[in-house]
């Protein structure tokens, strides 16, 4: 096996090149090899984890039997750390000015046909309102990469921004921050800004591929980028995300640097990702996703999310909408913690709908529910859409959030808040069939609680809610 060295922070050392090749040749070789793969699934059900190794061994696996073994546990493991909550977002595109090349973002810097804007603070004010008034609590901030349009103290003031806005019963009450590699002063600053989960994609791990997919601007920089979670880190930020665009590369050599990845965050920092995201590559403007010839079908998107969820069990998944209905509730079942609703991806989309020549958006969506929409196909499944932040609020993040995901003691917080965020967003944003499932559900779910007392305050809470009363937080 080939040495590398996962403590390293150099990225050519933790995404070895060799090691990633080394790994496909190991489980292709292996993939019919059933006491293997019985051995690996044994491993899995310890619930610690898998190495990269492992995990593309069951990745490749094409025994029938096996793989429906590989479903079946990825359900259970999600249940097991998760239960059946799911946590609601949405995006907010601040501006999609960029300077960088990257053939696959609409946003690149060559085109000269997409509608380019920014937010003032008043339009980020409106863009908040009209989530607020959605019943959103959390957002995903994102904007390009420009450092004369979008600079650190642009970012910082609207995360400022966002958090003042107060509106009838609204509040944002975190903000995660999705924008380029920077510096460790600059992740400090978010870090003081009170940023939840600071998100970024590799995109793609092959580093050949990726500067061929960033051939001009800052991003070209691949050892810089794949660097920016230890960056991060050092500068205080405890919480990171990770993920990759499938379709820009063979999706075998992505999942192998992405579980690499994360192995590196928690050798080298005791932390591994808090999320890791899956999207595919979708058509936007001037990007044909039928130019990448990577594209993986829905079959092969499934066995990645439950093979994720096997490998990183602690780990939060997010899918977003781009994609459609029908592929985000297959995936919701194998690993899938996270997804948004009601999202645009357009700057200022939330307020003013674009007409069709005035196109801002990063991506199509697929899936165009609104938010109501969406926590009521949820709860139809029988899941429990959460708007709760309270983890944030209260310091569970790192390791203090990790060691309680790990041990499954994170459940006694997360299940409670769940139904009381979900309370209060039936209260106050709800239709009238979206709170009648959503009321019948909460009682269903409060004996689930696991301790008396903890179910007693719920009970006593999600009274209040009712009345009106939020003087608790979560």
């Amino acid at each position: 096996m080939y040495q590398y060295d996962r403590k390293s922070c150099k990225a050519e050392e933790f995404i070895n090149h060799e090691e990633i090749l080394e790994t496909l040749a190991y489980a292709e070789a292996n993939r019919h090899n059933e006491a293997l793969i019985n051995e690996i699934l044994e491993k899995a059900k310890k619930r610690k984890g898998l190495e990269h190794r492992e995990a593309m061994v069951l990745l490749d696996c094409d025994i029938e039997e096996k793989n429906q073994e590989i479903y079946a546990l990825a359900e259970q493991i999600k249940k097991d750390f998760y239960g059946n909550r799911i946590v609601m977002f949405a995006p907010l595109y601040l501006s999609n000015y960029c300077i960088n090349g990257c053939v696959y973002c609409p946003y690149h810097a060559k085109n000269k046909h997409i509608s380019r804007k920014k937010l003032s603070q008043e339009e980020i004010r409106r863009e908040v309102i009209a989530l607020q008034d959605m019943g959103h609590k959390r957002l995903a901030l994102e904007t390009g990469e420009d450092p004369v349009h979008n600079p650190i103290e642009y970012v910082l003031e609207s995360i400022k921004t966002i958090y003042s806005i107060k509106h009838k019963n609204g509040a944002i009450r975190r903000v995660n921050v999705n924008i380029a590699a920077t510096t460790v002063e600059n992740y400090r600053k978010l870090k003081e800004a009170g940023i939840g989960t600071y998100i970024l994609f590799q995109e793609t791990y092959h580093k050949e591929s990726y500067e061929k997919l960033h051939p001009t601007g800052p991003k070209h920089d691949y050892a810089y980028h794949t660097e920016a979670m230890d960056r991060a880190m050092e500068g205080g930020i405890d919480d990171v995300g990770i993920g990759v665009l499938f379709g820009l590369e063979l999706y075998r050599y992505e999942f192998a640097g992405l579980l690499m990845h994360a192995e590196h965050l928690e050798a080298a920092h005791g932390v591994g990702p808090h999320t890791i995201s899956v999207p595919r590559i979708r058509r936007a403007d001037d990007i044909d996703p039928d130019v990448f010839d990577n594209g993986i079908d829905d079959d092969t998107f499934a066995k990645i999310v439950a093979c994720i969820r096997i490998a990183v069990p602690y780990t939060g998944m997010i899918i977003s909408t781009r994609e459609s209905a029908a592929c985000r509730e297959r995936v919701l079942h194998l690993g899938v913690s996270q997804i948004s609703g009601g999202s645009k991806t357009s700057v200022g989309g939330y307020v003013e709908p674009e007409a069709e020549d005035d196109n801002s958006a990063q991506f199509d969506v697929s899936d165009n529910r609104s938010l109501d929409e969406v926590v009521n196909w949820l709860m139809r499944l029988g899941y429990i859409p959460s708007f709760c932040t309270a983890c944030y609020r209260e310091g569970r993040t790192g390791d203090r959030f990790m060691s309680l995901c790990k041990s499954g003691q994170i459940q006694n917080c997360c299940h409670p808040n769940a139904l009381m965020t979900l309370k209060e967003y039936l209260m106050d944003y709800a239709s009238e069939d979206t709170r009648k499932i959503g009321l019948e559900l909460i009682e269903r779910e409060i004996p689930n609680v696991p301790r008396e007392k903890t179910r007693e305050i719920l009970e006593r809470h999600l009274k209040e809610i009712e009345e009106g009363q939020r003087d608790f937080r979560f």
